[in-house]
């Protein structure tokens, strides 16, 4: 039987304009009246529609179902559904990554007034970093480019931290040397193959002190933010083991004034 392309879009489930997409693909051929340009679907275009529908379910781009419709043996079609299933396994294990990540992250946010100005002893991670500030300022290196294009496509495992510069000297300054730069944990740079060169600092895993404090958004980090933190350590009998970091856990803005949470780190031996 013959049917108008609104009958047998109803008739097969599907929109005239999934139909139109089909044809254009040539999926499926209706018959077309040369007088008035009508198209006409018969039970075999049923047929082939609901086998293209099969493929694309499985999410098979359009274009390679059309070329499975124009012509494909058995192996072929096995080979291209086993694809599809490789791909489709590829993002599920991305999806349950960045579902595990967002729940991280989440429970840090969550955690951030019982930290703020809370001293608590952590066993941090390695991670690998990049330098691109000095204090506030954004370094100009050509050779960090590829780098940084890199890892910010890791987002959000990435995260902005600092790290502390001539940290004997500056410790007992108001105004300190640091640096900002794009932070991944040891653990996810391997996963996510980071790109890794000689401008990737790495810091090893350490326990450390760790608290969070607020500061206006433009502000300098000075010694007097967390001069709380080096005060327990000297009273529980710690000494600094290694570079002062830190990193952005969120930024905040309310009316006309900024600040940001950040999540200090003072190695201790």
């Amino acid at each position: 039987m013959k049917y108008s392309i609104g009958e047998f879009a109803s008739m097969v489930g599907v929109t005239t304009d999934t139909l139109r997409l089909y044809e254009k693909h040539n999926i499926v051929r209706p018959l077309k009246n040369n007088y008035n340009k009508y198209r006409f679907f018969n039970d075999f275009d049923a047929r082939d529609l609901l086998m293209s529908r099969w493929y694309r379910s499985m999410q098979i781009p359009l274009h390679e179902v059309a070329a499975l419709m124009d012509e494909a043996s058995s192996d072929e079609i096995v080979a291209k559904v086993t694809e599809a299933q490789f791909l489709l396994e590829a993002e599920i294990k991305r999806s349950t990554m960045l579902l595990n990540k967002m729940k991280e992250i989440n429970q840090e946010l969550k955690q951030i007034p019982d930290a703020l100005y809370q001293c608590q002893i952590r066993q941090l991670p390695g991670r690998y970093r990049i330098k691109q500030t000095y204090r506030n300022d954004l370094l100009k290196q050509e050779e960090l480019t590829c780098l940084v294009q890199d890892w910010m496509e890791k987002l959000p495992y990435t995260y902005y931290s600092f790290r502390m510069e001539n940290q004997d000297q500056t410790i007992e300054h108001e105004v300190m040397d640091y640096n900002w730069g794009l932070t991944l944990l040891e653990e996810d740079g391997r996963r996510l193959n980071a790109v890794l060169n000689d401008s990737v600092e790495y810091l090893p895993p350490a326990t450390c002190i760790c608290a969070v404090i607020v500061r206006a958004h433009e502000e300098y980090i000075s010694s007097d933010s967390f001069q709380f933190m080096l005060d327990y350590m000297k009273e529980s009998g710690y000494s600094v083991a290694g570079d002062i970091t830190g990193k952005i856990l969120l930024n905040e803005k309310l009316g006309d004034y900024s600040r940001t949470y950040l999540e200090i780190y003072i190695p201790i031996q």
